[in-house]
């Protein structure tokens, strides 16, 4: 079966958040995805397969090398992506994708893609004990969403992309993984930056480069601040990537380019 690497929200290659993609022709068993995705070492594999439904076109699950995720934004983005290089759907037709915890996600675009994505804004909470000696730094407001995702607004951009947590003692954090964010720095070419770990999920460092799913929370939090829908966000992770987000009521639509690195075929 074909298996290619797609990098997301960027449009240069080795840069944004690198997923695979495997275009499944037939249901697969669970044991053997997550196989194949510990074997990728991608954050995330996305599996794709087509469904006779009348709300969807596509099945969509996302695998880390660790444990399957209920929602997974560059990976989505990075199938819809596969789905047009290979000509399995028609540049500018909307995918339908069905999931199992995340409803129906349609992607749409050509080049640039946009997905729209159930919002999850965070509510605020007291700072779990702990918290800002694993992060390295004084944290202001908190909050946590439906995903089990913690939000921590720090003083300034420079405090978020100076980060050196503490990952361990990030891991033993009650919560998916924490978002670390700030408003953008004057003059800057986004909104706000951030970033995103969870070493429960994740391996390694446990940072992944850039988070769709974490700009359902990102979203909402800044648009309020802010005081606007439509913004672009910057994940200063190592390799870097923008989402564009809108938020539209309980949705938000991410927006993102995507390129790909690898296209061959799955032999196992």
């Amino acid at each position: 079966m074909r298996m290619l690497v797609v990098d997301a929200f960027t449009a240069r290659p080795f840069a944004g958040n690198p997923a695979g993609v495997c275009l499944l022709r037939d249901a697969a068993d669970p044991g053997w995805m997550q196989r194949v995705a510990t074997e990728m070492k991608h954050s995330e594999t996305a599996f794709v397969r087509p469904v006779e439904d009348a709300e969807a076109d596509f099945e969509l699950r996302w695998f880390t090398p660790m444990v399957e995720v209920a929602l997974c934004g560059h990976a989505t983005l990075g199938a819809a992506h596969a789905l047009y290089f290979t000509g399995t759907v028609p540049s500018g037709k909307p995918i339908r994708f069905r999931t199992l915890e995340s409803g129906v996600l349609t992607v749409t675009g050509d080049g640039t893609l946009s997905m729209d994505f159930p919002a999850c804004p965070p509510e605020p909470v007291d700072a779990p004990e702990g918290l800002a000696e694993a992060l390295g730094v004084q944290v202001g407001a908190v909050g946590r969403n439906a995903q089990n995702d913690l939000l921590a607004e720090v003083a300034d951009e420079a405090a978020v992309r100076g980060l050196t947590p503490d990952i361990p003692a990030v891991a033993r954090i009650d919560a998916r993984g924490v978002i670390v964010t700030a408003a953008a720095a004057q003059g800057d070419d986004h909104d706000f930056v951030s970033r995103f770990f969870a070493p429960r999920v994740l391996p390694d460092d446990g940072e992944d480069p850039v988070t769709g799913s974490a700009h359902c929370a990102l979203a909402p939090y800044w648009a309020e601040r802010l005081g606007r829908a439509a913004m672009t966000g910057f994940q200063a992770s190592s390799r870097g990537g923008y989402v564009g987000v809108a938020v539209r009521g309980d949705r938000v639509v991410l927006s993102g380019a995507a390129v790909t690195v690898l296209d061959g075929e799955l032999r196992a």
